[in-house]
């Protein structure tokens, strides 16, 4: 498995808008009282946010998601984290920024069921 370290340490400096966003709600226990990390690597792949405690990746998704060489690579990755045990949530950005009640309600609920 490749270490990537170095790269995980340069996306937890350069988060997106989205990212900053999410982050501020969930860090620190701070949102249902899930620890969450951020830009985690879990097997080869890197995930936005991750709770283990409730075995969780969420992802924030941007329009370069939307190829179709890019759905069928998230198809793959999400497979594999499932294949782990990880349940795997995605997220556009606009979504984040300009529904935002929304975003955190969905997540809210599949925290709690």
């Amino acid at each position: 498995m490749k270490d990537l370290t170095n790269l995980v340490k340069t996306l937890r400096k350069n988060q997106t808008l989205p990212e900053q966003l999410i982050w501020s709600v969930l860090r620190n226990r701070s949102f249902c009282n899930c620890k969450f990390r951020r830009q985690v690597q879990i097997g080869c792949y890197i995930v936005d946010f991750v709770c283990y405690e409730k075995m969780l990746v969420i992802e924030l998704d941007g329009s370069e998601h939307l190829t179709d060489d890019a759905i069928k690579y998230d198809k793959t990755r999400t497979e594999e984290l499932n294949s782990r045990g990880f349940n795997v949530i995605r997220y556009f950005n606009n979504d984040v920024l300009n529904k935002t009640n929304l975003v955190l309600e969905d997540l809210y609920r599949i925290l709690n069921t």
